[in-house]
């Protein structure tokens, strides 16, 4: 019987396509460049605040006092109005936002969908100095006269929601960024909702759920992760938001337990002042607003991002 001795001969390489090596090359520095600029733009905040770190240290976080005068300078009121403005805005903003995504994707007639989903979007092209117009000359007026009187009659009894009433106040900053971020929130959701596969729902209607089971059990916990993700997009947003927050705000550099009472943020400071700095000293202290704005910033994304990964392993471990 005849023995094969033929060898066995690898198959040439393929050459290596140029347009693939280009464009993977192209996607490489286009990635390498996001985070070359974030690493500038901290870079320079950190040389600029360099005078104030040296002088106040961890002190800057913690401190109320805000005096360009006698060169005494602190974030903490800042930072209070930043978190409870994005807050609200968030509280406000996301149900809305979710809801109509909800709507949009499922219960809306399909000629509704598209014009509804395009006027939201329009929304977004709106200028920040737009809405702060609005809202000083018909925002602030009605919730003055009508709409926060009401809140405080009803819900007095709680701490935020007693003092005087001047229209403008970390409430109304609040309401106008939830506006503001209404669009996003909106329309990743939507987008997210809308990636749900169908065979979810028809699986459930099979099953015998009623609709809004479908929209609980079948999709919502489906894209919770998804949502989330626009959520955090919305409060990105939010805590960056300077000129319409600055315009009904209010401005003034405390700590108030009510959120009827004017405040301050770490972006309207920083707008506000910045040209009015006369001194090393002063121009440091905000460049470090500056910075603390981008710790944030920062933070926030990184605590969502390891919550959406957590979210995650749950739904896996239990699905096995």
């Amino acid at each position: 019987m005849a023995t094969d001795t033929t060898t066995f001969v690898p198959p040439a390489p393929r050459p290596r396509r140029w347009g693939d090596l280009v464009f993977r090359n192209l996607t490489l520095v286009g990635a390498l460049t996001i985070t070359v600029l974030i690493i500038l733009v901290g870079y320079q905040l950190f040389k600029g605040s360099h005078i104030a770190i040296q002088k106040f240290g961890w002190h800057f976080l913690f401190s109320s006092t805000w005096d360009p005068v006698q060169e005494q300078y602190g974030s903490l009121p800042f930072i209070y109005g930043t978190f409870v403005s994005s807050l609200i805005a968030l509280l406000i903003a996301v149900p809305l936002g979710v809801g109509t995504a909800i709507y949009l994707t499922d219960l809306a007639p399909l000629w509704l969908r598209q014009p509804l989903a395009s006027v939201i979007e329009m929304l977004a092209a709106v200028p920040s100095v737009i809405w702060g117009l609005w809202g000083i000359f018909v925002l602030v007026p009605w919730l003055r006269v009508h709409a926060y009187p009401l809140l405080q009659k009803t819900l007095g009894f709680l701490p935020i929601f007693q003092g005087p009433i001047y229209g403008i106040g970390m409430l109304t900053a609040g309401i106008i960024v939830a506006i503001m971020i209404l669009p996003i929130v909106t329309s990743v959701s939507r987008e997210v909702l809308r990636s749900v596969p169908n065979l979810q729902r028809e699986a459930a209607y099979g099953l015998g759920a009623t609709r809004w089971e479908v929209t609980r059990i079948a999709v919502l916990s489906y894209a919770r992760r998804g949502l989330f993700g626009a959520a955090v997009l919305g409060l990105g947003r939010a805590l960056g938001e300077t000129m319409a927050v600055t315009m009904v705000i209010g401005n003034r550099p405390e700590i108030a337990k009510s959120l009827f009472a004017p405040g301050y943020s770490l972006a309207s400071v920083i707008a506000n002042e910045f040209t009015e700095a006369t001194t090393d000293m002063y121009l440091s202290a905000l460049f470090e607003l500056g910075l603390v704005l981008l710790g944030l910033t920062i933070i926030i994304n990184a605590v969502a991002y390891l919550m959406i990964n957590a979210i995650t392993s749950a739904e896996t471990r239990r699905v096995a």
